[in-house]
């Protein structure tokens, strides 16, 4: 899903969310909406990596550019297309999150609120655009696409 519908989105969820809980201060309910689509740093972690470049504008074209290429082809050659290690994106940062959101600072849990909004947006975008969600488990996605990287390799 593209940064702009995560921004819009997370805006709508925020304001939802002080409307139903107005406990929740003006300063958690930032941490949620940023921490709501700034998880996807590590797709520009992830470009910095494999491009070796810095430049974030170049960054959103590359990303763009593989997109348009992986739409054309069919489900089955999307499958087989490996998009990335992406760090923040897996059940794995959702659960320490919530434990460190539970035995350290709430913090943690309004940052594992927004990252599980995210998390929850990028499914049904990733299952229309791949047919699958890779990004349920950074163990799974490691594992079992690794071998797809080095057959299929992204430009």
């Amino acid at each position: 899903m593209r940064p702009k519908i995560h921004i819009f989105l997370g805006i709508i969820f925020v304001t939802f969310l002080h409307f139903i809980f107005p406990q929740i201060t003006f300063c958690n309910l930032s941490i949620i909406f940023f921490s709501s689509w700034l998880i996807d740093v590590d797709h520009y972690f992830y470009y910095i990596l494999k491009k070796r470049n810095l430049n974030l504008n170049k960054c959103y074209k590359w990303y763009d550019k593989n997109l348009k290429e992986t739409l054309v082809l069919s489900m089955e050659g999307r499958k087989k297309i490996y998009t990335g290690f992406y760090i923040f994106h897996g059940i794995e940062p959702l659960i320490i999150l919530f434990l460190l959101g539970i035995s350290v600072s709430q913090f943690f849990t309004f940052i594992f609120i927004g990252f599980f909004f995210h998390m929850i947006l990028d499914i049904p975008s990733e299952i229309k655009i791949k047919g699958t969600f890779q990004k349920i488990s950074l163990i799974y996605n490691y594992t079992q696409f690794r071998k797809i990287e080095n057959n299929f390799k992204i430009k």
